[in-house]
């Protein structure tokens, strides 16, 4: 690649690569939280909220002290809210959307007026199908989602309007309508990039939001009630995680400027496709592949533990030393999430060839603490995240790997819409957080002589 026709691109970042870099000293000697997290992994405090409590550990004389961890939406544990869907046998993420968005549980009434709102409000706009996703198929469906989030702007005859009311309509439409423009863009996907045939089915608005995604994805349109209340708890542990996860902080920082919904939740998305964020439960995937590929008996403790210390010693897998699935910047003890899903899991897979899967997961998840703590020495807490079993439970219900990460959008989707609704309300400055300059004063040369 030629610029200007004399210095190619690769000289021109060569350069860069001398005049940009930053010293990782400058960071301790001035102070200065990198990636606004403090020495011990934990997020530096950037405001306040009321909708959700991610909490991990206890502070004891200046001690970081492992606990269980909790997961509170609007004052709610998750752990209740989840019980008691199970226990009236029902599907609890609209109840959950309801809950993050208002601030208070529905009645029965409430809840059964929100969830056909939604199914009324999934049909796309005219044309929108056609105009913003099959004539432009995206290879990766996180960026359709944006595109098409972000296009939703003009198909609104007043999006420019800030009011609760409005962005109340914005919000909730959006919900509605991205499950169907993942699957519409995955079915696009399908016909341009892998040479498949699309299947593309009517919406129907008697069916709720897992129903929706399965019933839309599958090409006979058939699933279990098991099935669905699998994916619903899925996007019930999803929907929310606080106010400091990158998405939703980016999600607040365009808020803050006063741009528009659409605009605000499509940065959100893009946010979330980062393999640092929302990407990580495909790491976890693609792990376990190449587990699965060098291990021969993935019942042998010996033998697994031998792989992942290959893997932490970056001589196995993608040579990144890191064991996908494990470690939280907030969670010690456990993760909430891993432990509800895992368990919905195992009771779906029972007595099916997927289960060997799982319980290979369980040992990679048992194991990893004991290996982390002989090559590095350190003792601190390691505990499976909710990218540990995320993945192989939506590969249980057969949704391709394209979607894994979109569908964390589709009920993460309720979060951000419940963060930017408390930011517009409550937080009236610009986010706005300053950085050190360490450049010197440099005397101006004229071009002639340079």
């Amino acid at each position: 690649m030629i610029y200007n026709g004399h210095e190619s691109v690769l000289n021109l970042c060569d350069s860069y690569d001398i005049n940009g870099a930053i010293d990782p000293k400058y960071y301790e000697k001035f102070h200065v939280k990198n990636g606004l997290r403090r020495s011990d992994g934990t997020g530096v405090v950037a405001g306040i909220t009321n909708i959700c409590n991610v909490h991990g550990y206890m502070m004891s004389e200046g001690e970081m002290v492992p606990i269980d961890g909790e997961l509170i939406y609007r004052g709610y544990n998750i752990n209740d809210i989840v019980s008691n869907v199970e226990k009236e046998d029902r599907f609890g993420f609209e109840e959950v959307v309801y809950l993050l968005l208002f601030g208070k549980l529905p009645t029965k009434s409430q809840l059964e007026t929100f969830t056909k709102y939604l199914g009324a409000a999934r049909q796309l706009p005219d044309d929108f199908a056609i105009d913003m996703i099959f004539k432009a198929p995206s290879p990766n469906i996180m960026n359709k989602l944006a595109r098409s989030v972000l296009a939703l702007y003009s198909y609104d005859t007043s999006p420019e309007d800030k009011n609760l009311e409005s962005e109340m309509r914005m919000a909730i439409n959006i919900i509605a309508r991205m499950p169907i423009i993942m699957i519409d863009a995955y079915e696009a996907k399908r016909r341009s990039y892998d040479n498949k045939s699309m299947f593309l089915h009517p919406v129907r608005p008697e069916e709720n939001t897992a129903q929706t995604i399965l019933s839309n994805l599958r090409p006979d349109r058939q699933y279990t009630k098991q099935e669905a209340q699998l994916l619903d708890t899925a996007l019930m542990l999803h929907a929310e995680h606080g106010g400091g996860n990158n998405s939703t902080f980016t999600c607040r920082v365009m808020t803050s400027s006063g741009t528009d919904a659409y605009s605000a939740y499509a940065a959100a998305i893009g946010s979330l496709k980062g393999h640092r964020h929302g990407g990580a439960n495909i790491k976890v995937m693609e792990m376990l592949s190449n587990i699965e590929a060098n291990v021969k008996n993935w019942e042998s403790d010996g033998e697994v533990a031998d792989y992942l210390t290959k893997i932490m010693k970056k001589e196995a897998n993608d040579g990144t030393g890191l064991i996908y699935g494990m470690g939280h910047a907030v969670y010690t003890l456990s993760d909430p999430r891993a432990v509800i899903l895992k368990r919905k899991a195992f009771e779906a897979a029972k007595g099916k060839e997927i289960e060997a899967e799982f319980r290979l997961l369980e040992r990679i998840e048992r194991l990893t603490p004991e290996v982390f703590k002989s090559i590095k020495g350190d003792r601190k807490s390691v505990c499976a995240n909710v990218d540990m079993y995320s993945g192989l439970v939506y590969k249980f219900l057969g949704i391709p790997l394209d979607l894994y990460t979109p569908l964390f959008a589709i009920s993460r989707i309720a979060g951000w819409s419940a963060h930017r609704m408390e930011e517009r309300l409550t937080c009236r400055k610009i986010i706005r957080p300053a950085y050190k300059a360490i450049n010197k004063n440099t005397e101006y040369i004229p071009l002639e002589n340079r």
